[in-house]
């Protein structure tokens, strides 16, 4: 069945045995990982995670109704949170006897990519009446600061605007990032939705959301200027914060496509100064310097390798991070050729 945002986030936050399967999927996958958290919250802390790779279910018709059926060793709550490789045909044997299984006590949700109407998993899980079907699509700006005080509020933050804008940045938009920043400062400001507590630009810089920030600034920065050594340090130092390599490729595309419509105007004939007025003044130094090293057709061309390589990681036995190094790299040595 499909779901919209109330009832998605509805079913998740109380998991019953009306749904025995989610289907989270599409363009946003930020924001299919965040409604899976929801489910992960709402089990609890005791409860047993059962995580797979859609790949592993090939040739394993049973195992996912087994696994939905099957009690924990110790009495407690249990879930299966399945990741999807491509379009997901090699799991839906097992997806199928999921939805045919007499008992299936256990909640599983799926986590896809951006999947077609006409994927058979999606035809299939959209006619059942047993599973909730929900695709995300990404957010604009204003709609992300909206998301971050909604994410705050449930940690018990009020978040002033500037905070959350500044939240919003240093994510790149990524959910699950703001959420775990908005975990940490809860924690800093001893809130919780029964103590609520008021979250400013000083708690932020009190538990270092904007070093991250400065890091990921510090990253771009390191790749379009073409500093490789740079860039590969700091690409090992996100890396042991946490952060993935698909997070890394959509922050660099993200900087590689808000440089793309400056660079246009200044094709058709604007004044540098007139173009780098609306910047915001801390990033006018590295525009300028990036503006000259990436003219429209080498920026083009970087948008689709950052894509094609962020499609190559979601492949099924692919290399994974080593790919978007590889690929920073590479953009970096490009842009050092060019100084």
């Amino acid at each position: 069945m499909k779901a919209n945002a109330r009832e998605i986030t509805k079913a998740l936050d109380a998991p019953s045995g009306d749904n025995r399967l989610f289907l989270l999927y599409g363009p946003d996958e930020s924001g299919s990982r965040s409604l899976a958290q929801r489910l992960v919250r709402a089990m609890g802390d005791g409860a047993e995670k059962i995580e797979i790779d859609s790949h592993q279910l090939k040739g394993e018709q049973a195992r996912l109704a087994d696994e939905a059926a099957s009690i924990s060793l110790f009495g407690d709550k249990r879930f299966i949170i399945v990741t999807l490789a491509g379009s997901g045909d090699d799991a839906m044997p097992a997806v199928e006897a999921l939805m045919q299984a007499e008992v299936a006590g256990n909640p599983v949700v799926i986590v896809g990519g951006a999947l077609k109407a006409s994927a058979a998993m999606v035809k299939k899980l959209l006619a059942a009446p047993k599973a909730l079907c929900f695709a995300s699509y990404p957010p604009s700006s204003s709609d992300l600061e909206d998301i971050a005080v909604a994410l705050g509020r449930e940690q018990g933050l009020r978040l002033a605007p500037e905070a959350s804008r500044r939240l919003v940045r240093m994510a790149g938009g990524d959910r699950a990032v703001m959420a775990r920043e908005l975990e940490k400062l809860a924690l800093y400001l001893d809130a919780a939705p029964e103590r609520p507590a008021e979250a400013d630009l000083e708690a932020l810089d009190a538990i270092g959301a904007d070093s991250g920030e400065t890091e990921m600034a510090g990253f771009t920065a390191a790749v379009l200027d073409g500093n490789p050594a740079a860039a590969a340090a700091l690409t090992a130092r996100l890396a042991a914060e946490g952060t993935d390599g698909i997070g890394l490729l959509r922050v660099l595309s993200k900087r590689v496509q808000a440089l793309m419509p400056l660079q246009a105007r200044l094709a058709q004939g604007e004044s540098i100064e007139t173009v780098m007025k609306p910047v915001f003044f801390k990033d006018q130094a590295p525009t300028r310097r990036q503006l000259q090293l990436w003219p429209a057709d080498r920026l083009a061309k970087a948008a689709d390798r950052l894509l094609e390589a962020e499609r190559l990681i979601k492949q099924s036995g692919s290399a994974g991070a080593l790919i978007a190094d590889a690929e920073t790299i590479a953009i970096a040595r490009a842009a050092q050729r060019s100084r």
